[in-house]
C-alpha cells in the first residue's frame, strides 16, 4: 500500500509544486528531494527556479547544488543519490517529500529504467555528425516521423534524449515509447503521488509571469557568468530552458525581446510535454487548483489522501 512516509508531489512547470512540498514538509516534519534533472547544477539558480537559501535553510532539500555546470547527469545517477537520500531521511525518523516536473525521472523512481537496448557507438557517432550537418531541429523532426509520441515528450533541445530516441528506432526498428508502455501500469510502489492540475490558460500565464520574473532577477547575468567559467556548460545544461535561449541572445543571434518570448514559448512547450507524460500515469491522486487558490488551500485539499 502507499505510504504516508513517502510522498511525491509532481506537476507542470511553475504549478506550485515546490511551495505545496515545503509547507506539506512544515506540517509533517518532512526533508525534502528535488526531482529536477537542472536543479542539480551548482550556480544555474535563477533559470531553475530554485527554492531561496532562506527556504533550504528551513527545510533540508536533497539533490540541490550536487554537481557542476560543466558535468552530465544520469537517470541512473539520480536513483542512486534518491535512494540514499531516502535511506538517509528515514533513518533520523522523517518522512519524505519528494518534488519535481522531471517525468523520466519519476517514472524510473517508481518502475526503474526501462529495458531498452544497449547503446552503439556508431549509431551515435552518425546521428551527432547529421547534428553538425542539418541542426538538431532536423532530427526533432525525424523522429516525429518515426516516433511521434517520442517527440511530443523530448525538447527539441533534448540533444542526449533524441539522440537515444532515434538509436533505439535505428537498432530495433520499433519506436522507445513502445519500450516505455510498462509506464503506464500501476507501479510498485511504497509512495504516494499527488499531482497538481491547473487549467492551461492558468498554467500558461504562470509559466510567463515566472520568465519575467527570471529576466527581472538577473537570469541576463547569471549565463554570462556561467559562459566565463573556466570549464564550459555541459551539453546538459546548455540545452535548459532559458540558458539556451540566454546563449543565443548572447551571441547576438537574437533580441532580448524576442529571446523573452522564446523562453517563453518554449516553457510552455515543455509544460505541454509534461502533461502528455502525466497523461500515462495511472497512480496519481490529482487536485485540481484554480487560479485564485492559496497554498494552505491546496495543502487542505492534499491532506485527506495522506491519511
Amino acid at each position: 500500500m502507499p505510504s504516508t512516509n513517502r510522498i511525491l508531489i509532481l506537476g507542470v512547470t511553475a504549478g506550485g509544486k515546490g511551495k505545496l512540498a515545503f509547507e506539506l514538509a512544515k506540517k509533517i516534519g518532512a526533508e525534502i528531494i528535488s526531482i529536477d534533472s537542472m536543479k542539480v547544477y551548482r550556480r544555474m539558480d535563477i533559470g531553475t527556479a530554485k527554492p531561496s537559501k532562506e527556504i533550504q535553510n528551513q527545510i533540508k532539500h536533497h539533490l540541490i547544488d550536487i554537481i557542476e555546470p560543466s558535468e552530465s547527469f544520469s537517470v541512473d545517477s539520480f536513483l542512486s543519490l534518491t535512494e540514499q537520500a531516502v535511506k538517509d531521511i528515514e533513518e533520523k525518523g522523517k518522512p519524505v517529500v519528494a518534488v519535481g516536473g522531471t517525468a523520466m525521472y519519476i517514472k524510473a523512481l517508481l518502475h526503474g529504467i526501462f529495458d531498452g537496448p544497449n547503446t552503439d557507438a556508431d549509431i551515435r557517432r552518425q546521428l551527432k555528425q547529421q547534428i553538425t550537418e542539418v541542426g538538431l531541429a532536423e532530427l526533432h523532426k525525424k523522429l516525429s516521423a518515426v516516433d511521434p509520441a517520442a517527440a511530443e515528450r523530448i525538447h527539441p533541445n533534448d540533444e542526449k534524449r533524441i539522440i537515444r530516441a532515434l538509436e533505439v528506432y535505428e537498432l530495433t526498428g520499433k519506436p522507445i515509447s513502445g519500450f516505455q508502455q510498462q509506464f503506464s501500469v500501476q507501479p510498485k510502489t511504497d509512495w504516494t503521488v499527488l499531482g497538481l492540475r491547473r487549467e492551461k490558460e492558468d498554467a500558461s500565464g504562470r509559466i510567463n509571469a515566472r520568465v519575467k520574473k527570471m529576466i527581472e532577477l538577473g537570469l541576463v547575468d547569471e549565463v554570462k557568468a556561467l559562459l566565463a567559467e573556466p570549464k564550459p556548460l555541459s551539453m546538459q545544461a546548455r540545452c535548459a530552458i532559458g540558458y539556451a535561449e540566454i546563449i543565443d541572445y548572447l551571441d547576438g543571434k537574437e533580441t532580448l525581446d524576442k529571446t523573452i518570448e522564446k523562453i517563453k514559448i518554449n516553457t510552455r512547450r515543455f509544460a505541454k510535454a509534461q502533461r502528455t507524460w502525466f497523461k500515462t500515469f495511472r497512480f496519481v491522486n490529482w487536485i485540481d487548483v484554480g487560479q485564485n487558490d492559496t497554498v494552505e488551500q491546496v495543502l487542505d485539499r492534499a491532506m485527506p489522501y495522506l491519511k
